[in-house]
């Protein structure tokens, strides 16, 4: 019998619970990956995240052929063919277990029950892994046993329940009894994306779970210590540069905290900038967690379901001028710019173009996080739509809807020489330092072709705060409880897998 370790945003040998667990049984493994169409236009996957799949897949079926452990791969057109494929396959194999890593969002969990359910029903043992995160979702609680709503206590808790894990990551699979199964080849990998549109962005951001490590332990070694002191200047490569490849699973949340672990000896505190980049660390694990305890925003709502009777313009014109970085404001146009041109985008910038589109333009943030997610290499769904809610005040802030960012003295206190605008908006290039924010207010104006800014922020802010204050404060809905079959798996009741 035969073990099947189904892959998806977890596009590595090492630290991989699903496939380490399937290695175990030393039954001899074959992995799969499928490919759903539907899950492009629906949930829209950009194409530079589309070919960093595909590079990644390549080399992943190298990886795993070395351990005998044939990599297979499947195309299906709708959602539903999902489980009657595996289930074919399956039987086509003689599969007696599979394994697989969780995924949290309420489509993934409704497609991992069928899947579920489905080899069930053909006598197949399913287990389900954590490796996502590295507390489930249900762990972290307040007293009352609620989910946390804010990040501040979450993470008080989230650090007292970790500190008492290993976090050792795992090691490979063990090599495995060769199968007289053929992995795919490249050519059968790159026919998983004909027809979708794909764009190579492999001098930016080359691919490989080899490539994701190498990039954490430079970072770990040479930026880590400064992270706190770097990571908001846009102009300057002080962020890890590590969010695509934690997106599509070539690199672990648990390998990175071991990564600082080890550099600290064993202090989350060490410094300010170790605590800082754990903190971020922290906060994607949070928007895990809340993707499970508040499901309605994966169903493009609020959060805070009041916020959902905010007046949101209807101004197509407006949010192309902002998709194009034609706003006028130059921080915001750079931050745009950047996004269409790399895939990715300064994590500064994410929140002030995020706040100028939802509080300056009041265009509904939905808009904004699905141009996100069709551009971005690194777009991951919980991440992406915490951080749009955060932003326009429609999730989990402390602070909740006046707060709200003035692009222009962010720009002079992120960017005070304006490197990081000459790059991206070079019709600016010639402004001096002070003019090079905000050019509608120098004496001679903005140069022949840039926009005069496209709304007042201070009218703007004023007009939107009015609008959340007339909403009331009515509390966060609490947290709706998915019931699913699904088994988990793991070592310990308290390291999940």
């Amino acid at each position: 019998m035969t073990a099947l370790a189904w892959l998806r945003n977890d596009l590595r040998l090492h630290d991989n619970p699903a496939l380490h667990a399937a290695a175990a049984l030393q039954q001899g493994v074959v992995a799969v990956y499928v490919h759903c169409d539907a899950y492009v236009t629906r949930f829209p996957i950009a194409p530079a995240r589309l070919d960093f799949v595909r590079r990644h897949l390549r080399l992943l079926t190298s990886a795993l052929a070395r351990h005998h452990i044939a990599l297979r791969v499947l195309r299906v057109a709708q959602a539903a063919e999902i489980a009657p494929a595996l289930a074919r396959l399956a039987q086509e194999l003689g599969i007696s277990h599979c394994f697989f890593n969780a995924e949290y969002p309420l489509d993934e969990l409704t497609r991992d029950q069928q899947v579920h359910q489905l080899l069930r029903a053909q006598g197949v043992t399913v287990k389900r892994c954590h490796d996502r995160v590295v507390l489930p979702p249900g762990k972290v609680r307040n007293e009352a046993g609620a989910p946390y709503k804010v990040f501040t206590p979450y993470k008080r808790k989230w650090l007292q329940l970790a500190s008492l894990l290993p976090l050792r990551p795992l090691e490979e699979p063990a090599p495995q009894v060769a199968l007289p199964c053929p992995p795919a080849s490249a050519q059968d990998i790159d026919r998983l994306f004909e027809g979708h549109t794909l764009r190579d962005l492999d001098a930016l951001w080359p691919a490989g779970e080899t490539v994701a490590q190498a990039r954490l332990q430079r970072f770990i070694s040479q930026d880590l210590d400064r992270y706190q002191t770097q990571r908001d200047l846009p102009a300057v490569a002080g962020t890890s540069g590590l969010s695509p490849y934690l997106a599509i699973g070539a690199l672990s949340p648990r390998q990175a905290l071991a990564a600082v672990l080890s550099r600290t000896g064993g202090d989350w505190n060490a410094n300010p900038g170790v605590s800082t980049w754990v903190s971020e660390l922290i906060w994607r694990e949070f928007y895990q967690h809340l993707v499970v305890d508040y499901p309605q925003v994966c169903m493009h709502r609020a959060m805070q379901v009041h916020t959902e009777a905010f007046p949101w313009r209807q101004a197509p014109e407006d949010f192309a001028l902002w998709r194009e970085g034609r706003t006028g404001i130059p921080i915001i146009d750079a931050a745009m710019r950047q996004l269409n041109a790399t895939g990715w985008m300064h994590n500064r910038l994410r929140m002030l173009v995020a706040m100028f589109l939802s509080k300056n333009l009041q265009i509904d943030w939905r808009w904004g996080e699905r141009y996100f997610m069709e551009q971005l290499i690194d777009g991951d769904f919980a991440a992406n739509n915490g951080g749009w809610q955060w932003s326009a005040s429609t999730g989990t802030d402390a602070a909740p809807y006046f707060r709200i960012f003035n692009p222009v003295t962010q720009s002079q206190r992120f960017d005070p020489q304006g490197q990081f605008i000459r790059e991206w908006v070079p019709e600016l290039a010639g402004l001096n330092d002070k003019a090079i924010h905000a050019p509608h207010l120098a004496p001679s104006g903005p140069p022949p072709g840039y926009p005069v800014p496209m709304v007042d922020l201070g009218a703007s802010r004023k007009a939107t705060i009015a609008l959340f204050a007339s909403l009331g404060q009515a509390q966060v809905a609490g947290p709706v409880v998915q019931e699913n079959s699904l088994s988990d798996t793991g070592p310990t009741p308290h390291r999940p897998g």
